[in-house]
C-alpha cells in the first residue's frame, strides 16, 4: 500500500463520514447559517435604507437651511434698507427742524434789532429835541439880555403868529 493511493475501505468510510456530516449539517447547521446570513442581509439592507433615508433627510434639512439662510439674508437686507431710509428721513427732518428753528431765531433777532433801532431813533429824537430846546434857550437868553432885543423878539413872534392865522378873530 502506498500512501498516495487510498484503499477502497478507506474511501468508503470517508465517503460515509462525509455524507453523515453533510446530512447533519444540512439538517441542523445550514438552516441556522442560512437564517443568520439572511438576517444579516436584511439588517444590512435596513441599515442601507435607513442611511439612504438619513441622507435624503439631511439633504432636505440642508436645502431648507439654505433656503432659510437666503430668506434671513433677504430680510436682513430689507431691514438694513428700511433702517437706512428711516435714518435718512430722521436726518432730513432734523435738518428741516434745525433750519426752521434757525430761521425763527434769525427772525426774532431781526425783530429785536428793528425794535432796538426804533427805540434808539426815539431816544435820539428825544435827545435832539432836548438839545434843541437847550440851544434855543441859550440863544434866547443871550438875545434877551438886552431889553431892546427882548421887545424886538416879542414883536417878531407876534407878527409870525398873526401871519400864520392863529390869532385871527
Amino acid at each position: 500500500m502506498s500512501l498516495l493511493t487510498p484503499d477502497f475501505g478507506l474511501l468508503f468510510w470517508m465517503a460515509l463520514s462525509f455524507a453523515l456530516v453533510f446530512g447533519i449539517l444540512a439538517k441542523f447547521g445550514f438552516p441556522v447559517i442560512t437564517k443568520a446570513v439572511n438576517e444579516r442581509r436584511d439588517y444590512i439592507r435596513q441599515s442601507l435604507d435607513k442611511a439612504d433615508e438619513a441622507n435624503r433627510t439631511f439633504e432636505s434639512v440642508k436645502r431648507k437651511s439654505e433656503e432659510l439662510m437666503a430668506e434671513i439674508e433677504k430680510k436682513r437686507q430689507e431691514i438694513i434698507k428700511q433702517a437706512t431710509a428711516d435714518a435718512t428721513l430722521i436726518i432730513r427732518k432734523a435738518e428741516d427742524e434745525a433750519a426752521k428753528r434757525g430761521k425763527e431765531k434769525l427772525d426774532e433777532a431781526l425783530r429785536m434789532i428793528e425794535m432796538q433801532k426804533h427805540k434808539a431813533i426815539g431816544e435820539i429824537r428825544t435827545q435832539v429835541a432836548l438839545l434843541s430846546v437847550d440851544i434855543a434857550e441859550k440863544i434866547l437868553r443871550r438875545r434877551l439880555d438886552d431889553i431892546e432885543n427882548h421887545d424886538r423878539l416879542i414883536s417878531v413872534f407876534l407878527d409870525e403868529i398873526e401871519d400864520s392865522g392863529i390869532m385871527k378873530n
